[in-house]
Formats: C-alpha cells, structure tokens, sequence
C-alpha cells in the first residue's frame, strides 16, 4: 500500500450477542460506512445459535454486497453457506482449509506478531494475514504487533495484511501507511452508539 491509499475497513462481530439487539447495531454500522469483510466471531457450542446467526448477519452482509467469513473450521462455513473464514492458528490449517473451500472461499489466517507465520500462511494460500493487537489488551497477554512489522510486509510482500486488536485513534493514525485493513470489533460494540465509535476511531483517516 502506497503512503497516499487509505485502508480498508474490517468488522468483526462480538464473540456473544442478542440476534434481536445486534441486527440493527449490525445494519447501521454497515450502512454508516464502506465495509469490506464482516467477520461471525460469535463462540458458541450449539451449531443452530450459529447457523441462525450466520443466516440473519449473511442477509444483511450480502443485501450490501458485503462478504461474510467465519472464524472457525471450514466445513461448518461452508455447511453455513459463507464465504470463507478466518484461521486463529497462524499458518497450521490454510493449506487444509484451503483445499476444502476451493479457490474462491476467502481465507484469513492471523499470525499474531509473526512475519515468518505470516509468510508460511501465505505461502499456504490465504488471502490475507492479521497481525495484531496493535496496543495492550486486557484479553491478551501476547506482545504487541509492531509497526515495523506491518511496514516491512506491506514493502516487502503483495498479501493484504489486517492490522487488529486493542485499536485507538492514535494507533489507527500511526498504522494507517503501512496496512491494508483495520479490523474493528470491541473497539466499537462495547459503545452504545457502535457508528459514533467507529467513527471516532477511524477519524484520523477520514
């Protein structure tokens, strides 16, 4: 990405919602501003919670022309009729997964603070790595994803990378030349207004 490209923005869901409250949260966020990839990341053990929420976020994501990807195995998303996923073991399962799904499924592999993850996931055959998070997290004891990194990649390798995980405005404003994503989650559901703290966040590059 030149210095002059302004990133992409990436949504990912909470990890446990009220389909009856997040819809329309869901809705106003995507019709706020250009999202270019929704991500399910709901955690649940009963697959029919899941498919009825894939179901419900899959309509309003594809009325926007919008694609949905799953942070989970592939052939539940595929079961589910998304459009790929999202892989949280770095470069382990992309060859696998991307054997399964075909050459048209999207698919994400986060790699934390590794560029030889990233690199090994890419070799593999997804679309896209995540590195992250960018700052400190009560979530997550791992170390931060640097700005070197992310500044490395994006002059030394073609895959888009997702810069994700304990977002600020001041940390979109530093990241902005050197990703390609910004994927948004906490950061703006725990606000009761998730379109004014979207907003907020990604003001330094608007």
């Amino acid at each position: 990405m030149t210095e002059t490209d302004q990133p992409n923005l990436y949504l990912v869901t909470p990890s446990s919602f009220e389909l009856s409250t997040f819809l329309p949260r869901l809705q106003a966020v995507l019709d706020a501003e250009p999202i270019a990839c929704v991500r399910l990341a709901l955690v649940t053990d009963d697959e029919h919670t899941l498919a009825h929420a894939a179901d419900a976020c899959r309509e309003i994501c594809h009325a926007r022309d919008v694609p949905l990807v799953l942070t989970g195995p592939a052939a539940l998303a595929e079961r589910l009729g998304l459009d790929g996923v999202h892989l949280t073991d770095g470069a382990r399962s992309v060859r696998a997964t991307r054997k399964a799904l075909g050459a048209d499924a999207i698919v994400g592999a986060f790699c934390g603070a590794s560029s030889h993850d990233g690199m090994s996931a890419g070799e593999a055959g997804a679309d896209y790595i995540a590195f992250g998070p960018l700052g400190a997290s009560p979530l997550s004891d791992a170390a931060p994803a640097e700005r070197d990194l992310f500044a490395w990649w994006s002059e030394m390798i073609e895959l888009p990378v997702v810069a994700e995980g304990a977002l600020t405005p001041e940390l979109v404003a530093a990241f902005a030349p050197v990703t390609d994503f910004f994927a948004l989650g906490p950061e703006i559901w725990r606000e009761e207004d998730a379109v004014a703290a979207l907003r907020r966040l990604i003001a330094p590059i608007r």
